[in-house]
This record gives structure tokens, C-alpha cells and sequence, in this order.
């Protein structure tokens, strides 16, 4: 897939939050892809029409963003375009919450991209999150996770220490990745847009693109830590990995997580 998106550039309609747009525009682009940043609501239908995909990022919400990406996420689903849906922060607050319930129930998502936090928030499991931050709580997460998947028609990639990414049947784990990663403004929100990136070249295949965005973006974690000296640099170093991960890099991880099962 990573090979493919660098020989098709497919572009991305990021309809996203305003902490996180300028470093989600320029890792997609040092991925391959070509993002489109645009959420006016009188032209959200026309560039979801245009895109290979959708990324859909509630971070700094309002009435209008909220309009555009029903508009846009309702269009890409006319036209067989993945949309991914990032749920920030969706249990900080009620208008958060039921902005997300809105989305899924209006718009049909492929994936939903989150944390532990938010996917408790918006499955009413008991979860103690921290603003956007994933939170502490007692719930197992792949379990929840699966159900989630069955109960919501979607496929769930929750990322945290060990990321889940499950149809609801099959789970896959993803390993890869660096705590560094944490210090970052954006990481997720970037995730999310990359996972997009890779489901724009495999529409037919949600489940398999998104493990294998997470794998792919975990490896360009790994590979961005080892010569910074804290998350300045590696917020620099990070982007230039992202160029120069391979698709190698990942068949590697592949054959070695398949290996370990």
C-alpha cells in the first residue's frame, strides 16, 4: 500500500482541527500523499468528490465544521470515498459527544481512528479520560473495541501502548511506535490522516489499511527517536521519516508479527 500511494499520490480531504493542519498537511504530503484542506461548507461536497478519501477530525469544533463535514462525509459515501472519522476529545464534552454520535449515524465511516478514552466516551464504557488525553480506566479494549466494531458497522483502530484494530472478528495488534510520540500536539490527528492515505489505495480493504497505516506511521515513530534530543526535534525528524520509511520496513514487521502469533 505505501508503495502504491507514492505512485498515485492520492489526494486526502481533510476537514480538520486548526492546532493541526499545517503539520497534517505536511505529513501526508512527506508520506505521498496530497492533502486538501478545505472546509467552507459550499465546496466540502465538490473536494469530497475530487479525493480518494476523507479525514474527518472533530479537535476545534464549530456549527460550521460540523456542517461541512456532514456535507463532505455524505458526498464521499455517494461516490464509494472512505471517510475516517478522528473523535477527539469526545468525552470532554456533551456537544463533543453528540457531534461524533451525529457523524455516525449520518455519515457512513470506514474507520474510526481513536483513543481508548474517546471510544469509551462513545460507547458509555466506563473510562476516566483527561480532556483529548486517552485517560485511565478498568475496561478491557480489545473487547471493547470488538463490540464496538459489531455494534457500529465500522472498523475500530484504538492506538495506545499496543494499538487495536479489529472489524469486530479479526483483531490485529500493532507494537511499533516510541512514548516519544506522546509529546507531540497532533500525532493522532496525523495518524488519522494517514490512515486515510492508506485506505484511499485500498477502499476494499478497511481492515488491512488501517493495520497497516498504523505499523507503517509506528515504524516512522521508531526511526524519527533514535537521534532527537525531545519533541522539537523529533517533531522535525518525525516528518522526514515518514518520507523515508519503505515498504521493505514494513513487510519486515509483518512477517515478524506474524511470526509471533
Amino acid at each position: 500500500m505505501l508503495t502504491q500511494i507514492r505512485a498515485e499520490k492520492p489526494i486526502i480531504h481533510c476537514l480538520t482541527n486548526h492546532v493541526v493542519s499545517n503539520f497534517q498537511a505536511n505529513g501526508l504530503l512527506s508520506l505521498g500523499a496530497s492533502p486538501i484542506m478545505g472546509e467552507a461548507p459550499e465546496e466540502a461536497a465538490d473536494l469530497a468528490a475530487l479525493a480518494g478519501a476523507v479525514s474527518l477530525n472533530i479537535g476545534t469544533l464549530n456549527e460550521t465544521t460540523v456542517t461541512s463535514m456532514l456535507i463532505a462525509g455524505k458526498a464521499a459515501n455517494k461516490k464509494g470515498v472512505p471517510v475516517i472519522l478522528d473523535p477527539v476529545g469526545a468525552g470532554a464534552t456533551p456537544y463533543r459527544l453528540s457531534t461524533v454520535k451525529r457523524i455516525l449515524e449520518e455519515v457512513e465511516v470506514s474507520v474510526l481512528r481513536c483513543n481508548a478514552g474517546e471510544l469509551a466516551a462513545i460507547m458509555g464504557a466506563d473510562w476516566q479520560s483527561k480532556g483529548v488525553d486517552a485517560g485511565a480506566g478498568e475496561a478491557d479494549i480489545t473487547q471493547l473495541a470488538r463490540s464496538s466494531a459489531k455494534k457500529l458497522s465500522v472498523i475500530v483502530a484504538v492506538t495506545g501502548k499496543t494499538d487495536v484494530v479489529t472489524d469486530g472478528d479479526t483483531v490485529i495488534e500493532n507494537a511499533s511506535g516510541d512514548p516519544i510520540m506522546t509529546s507531540v500536539t497532533g500525532m493522532g490527528c496525523l495518524l488519522s490522516a494517514v490512515v486515510a492515505a492508506f485506505s484511499a489505495v485500498s477502499p476494499d480493504r478497511p481492515l488491512a489499511a488501517a493495520a497497516e497505516a498504523l505499523r507503517f506511521y509506528g515504524l516512522a515513530g521508531e526511526k524519527a527517536a533514535q537521534h532527537v534530543k525531545g519533541p522539537g526535534s523529533f517533531q522535525t525528524a518525525f516528518l522526514d521519516a515518514l518520507s523515508s520509511v519503505r515498504q521493505s520496513d514494513i513487510d519486515e514487521l509483518n512477517r515478524m508479527e506474524d511470526g509471533a502469533l
